[in-house]
């Protein structure tokens, strides 16, 4: 699926395609939801109709990633209840294999991602990936998400990428066309980000279950 002999940079997002985005959609869809409903005596179906027209109109925007927004705006601790829920952050099939792979291959891996520091540095102490990367970017250290194309000039500048020999893998569509038309030459979307979901058809982009398919080429004789 991809020419590893043109990748010199790998570039990963955390949510959805290194972890399971269950544990974020379970967070925002029931748990937030479930205290905002306590917090202002609601039932929990009128808490969520209120909730979903305001996290729409954040969607793709810096906001939507930023805890200290949602404990602002929602009277909750987010960094809190992420805490409490942290059982549940999993990371996904095959990720370390690949990983491993790319570092023994001598290529440039770097996290980018539109988490917010605090939850990120959660989900980091918690699975132990930071170890795979030699940098690790988060959205809100440019002042731009990843759906913008801010971020993609200033990741440049920052790490002089190579557009051209640059690979991104992501599992939201938005991202994955900024990147596009940035420039990004090489593009992966994961079909199944959430473990609890059925996978999704993508045809906008090449896409993978997991990451054994993008082992292929990657690893000496390696088959899915």
């Amino acid at each position: 699926m991809l020419d590893w002999t043109k990748i010199e940079t790998v570039l990963l997002d955390m949510d959805g395609t290194l972890l399971d985005l269950n544990f974020d959609n379970h967070f925002w869809q029931e748990f937030v939801p479930q205290r905002f409903a306590v917090l202002h005596g609601l039932s929990l179906e009128e808490a969520k109709h209120q909730l979903r027209p305001r996290f729409k109109a954040m969607e793709g925007r810096l906001e939507w990633y930023c805890l200290d927004y949602w404990s602002a705006e929602l009277k909750l601790d987010i960094a809190g209840l992420k805490q409490e829920l942290a059982g549940l952050i999993a990371v996904h099939p095959h990720v370390t294999e690949f990983l491993d792979a790319v570092r023994g291959s001598g290529r440039r891996l770097l996290l980018v991602t539109n988490a917010h520091r605090g939850s990120l540095s959660l989900k980091m102490e918690k699975t132990c990936l930071r170890q795979f990367f030699d940098a690790i970017v988060s959205s809100h250290d440019y002042g731009f998400a990843k759906e913008q194309q801010g971020f993609w000039r200033t990741l440049q500048e920052t790490h002089v990428l190579e557009k051209t020999s640059c690979l991104l893998v992501d599992d939201s569509l938005p991202v994955l066309r900024s990147a596009q038309s940035f420039g990004i030459a090489y593009l992966a979307a994961i079909s199944k980000p959430d473990s609890r979901s059925p996978v999704r058809q993508i045809t906008e982009f090449p896409a993978a279950e997991d990451f054994r398919a993008l082992m292929v080429g990657l690893i000496p004789d390696f088959r899915v």
